[in-house]
């Protein structure tokens, strides 16, 4: 079982405590907060990236690539109108290092994408997700 507990503390505040450590969530100064920390729809999009970056490190580690460097970049768009739900999200996956072989990332992506992220699994039944992998600068 996961669980976490949010304790507001005023306004759109919330002090939230997750696997024994705490983070604010917050609405911007535009939408009637504070601004003391992120919103919980980006933070979805984080425990997306996350969830799969740590997945692809993981098997290349698996794989014996060592002395790479690794970004992930996630972005969505929302619908219009409320709920302004996720319609469709880009996971970028940039790579850099030498050693590195495309097939290899790709087959770390893949199986981050259909078998191990429970995040995405989850998300991927909400909206699109799209993979874009970039080795040295290179879309594969």
């Amino acid at each position: 079982m996961i669980e976490t507990t949010l304790t507001w503390k005023e306004r759109f505040t919330f002090l939230t405590e997750l696997d024994n450590h705490e983070f604010v969530l917050d609405v911007s100064k535009e939408g009637g907060g504070d601004d003391r920390g992120p919103r919980p729809k980006g933070l979805l999009l984080s425990a997306l990236g996350a969830c799969t970056g740590m997945d692809v490190v993981s098997i290349l580690e698996k794989m014996k690539f060592k002395d790479f460097k690794f970004q992930l970049k996630v972005s969505a768009d929302t619908e219009d109108t409320h709920p302004m739900v996720f319609k469709k999200a880009v996971l970028s996956y940039i790579f850099e290092g030498e050693s590195l072989k495309p097939d290899s990332i790709k087959k770390a992506v893949s199986l981050s994408k259909d078998k191990y992220c429970a995040v995405s699994a989850m998300l991927q039944k909400a909206f699109e997700i799209e993979v874009k992998i970039i080795l040295n600068g290179e879309e594969i």
